[in-house]
């Protein structure tokens, strides 16, 4: 079982330094300067990481926190922060998003030629690669961004299911967390190829960056595992306020709340609302998908009223009657399986009498 958790985190961040590295030579080849191989340098902090990981804690995670997803993404984001700032300048042909495969079976009859005169099979293979290469570099520009993007967001999704689990989360976590990642990153992909696809953002550099901006800020959520745990803390007695015991009970409601309208949503809507109000770009998916971050907006907003009031009429309810509320800041099913845990500690006491009871008979006969 160790062999295999050790097998996990090695081969799921070899993945994330191979697909930095993809991206590293895009931006190489697009810019067509070679200074920007030192952002490969970037991938170290990823090898210092596995190698902290491997020692302390046996390749398991972290609580709360995932440090090779958020490394991983200081080495993609830089590289396709570029690329897109590049896009501008690119051409691809009549259609837009066109892939341009200009390079003929000539290459392939070429290298098989030159390989009919030699005796190993490592020459042909090489040269296969070397024709590969050259296909691959024929592509359009726009769709190699395009797909960085989407494997991009797949390897966030799939790198999570693979990376060991740490104590503090259980599979059952982690299943609903990789469903919410899934959602979340069809958003933030739609929102990326949607926005910076329009003719007229792609005029003016300050709106690039600023909606590259707010695409980065939303990929922030994903090192994060608070979307399914809760806190726990204390009910130690400074903290008995109605804030600070609805945040320890409801912490992962309020985080998927705030993520919503302060990392994702929020942002997304306020993008587009300048991009219509402000600019004057108007579009059929532009103005769905605004109408559909106002929709969650405000039933995000309606979830976390309905909390609060709910929480606080727990509160004065348990108040009026002079009860002690069963350690409010626990999370519900956190109390359920505590006191069932006493419940059948309490039965096993009962079906098992203390033995000097049981032996006080036999010493009278």
């Amino acid at each position: 079982m160790e062999l295999m958790v050790l097998l996990n985190a090695l081969v799921t961040r070899l993945l994330f330094v191979l697909h930095s590295l993809i991206g590293v030579w895009r931006v190489t080849a697009a810019k067509k300067e070679p200074k920007y191989w030192l952002l490969a340098l970037l991938n170290l902090l990823l090898c210092l990481e596995t190698g902290l990981t491997l020692k302390f804690k046996q390749g398991r995670g972290y609580k709360w926190f995932s440090p090779a997803i958020f490394l991983y993404l200081i080495c993609i984001v830089p590289s396709l922060w570029l690329l897109e700032i590049h896009h501008g300048t690119q051409y691809c042909g009549n259609e837009p998003g066109a892939v341009q495969v200009n390079v003929s079976n000539q290459d392939f009859n070429q290298s098989r030629e030159s390989n009919h005169g030699s005796e190993g099979t490592d020459h042909h293979i090489i040269q296969t690669a070397k024709v590969f290469v050259n296909q691959l570099s024929t592509i359009c520009e726009t769709v190699w961004t395009l797909a960085l993007h989407q494997t991009f967001l797949l390897l966030l999704v799939v790198g999570r299911w693979l990376l060991p689990i740490g104590v503090e989360i259980t599979r059952d976590q982690l299943s609903q967390l990789l469903l919410m990642f899934v959602g979340t990153a069809a958003d933030i992909l739609e929102f990326a190829s949607e926005t910076l696809d329009i003719e007229d953002v792609r005029k003016n550099y300050a709106l690039i960056n600023a909606i590259l901006a707010v695409w980065t800020w939303s990929m922030l959520q994903f090192p994060l595992d608070l979307a399914v745990q809760h806190i726990g803390c204390k009910a130690s007695a400074p903290a008995r306020r109605i804030p600070s015991l609805l945040l320890c009970r409801y912490s992962a409601e309020l985080w998927n709340i705030g993520v919503s309208l302060f990392i994702q949503d929020g942002p997304f809507f306020i993008v587009r609302s300048i991009l219509m109000g402000h600019f004057r770009i108007f579009n059929q998916m532009l103005v769905f998908f605004t109408a559909k971050n106002i929709l969650v907006v405000t039933l995000q907003l309606y979830r976390l009223a309905v909390i609060t009031l709910d929480f606080r009429a727990t509160v004065l309810q348990k108040s009026r009657k002079g009860e002690v509320c069963c350690c409010p800041c626990e999370p519900y099913e956190a109390r359920a399986h505590a006191a069932g845990q006493q419940g059948n500690e309490m039965k096993e006491f009962v079906a098992f009498p203390p033995k000097e009871e049981s032996q006080a008979p036999s010493e009278d006969h």
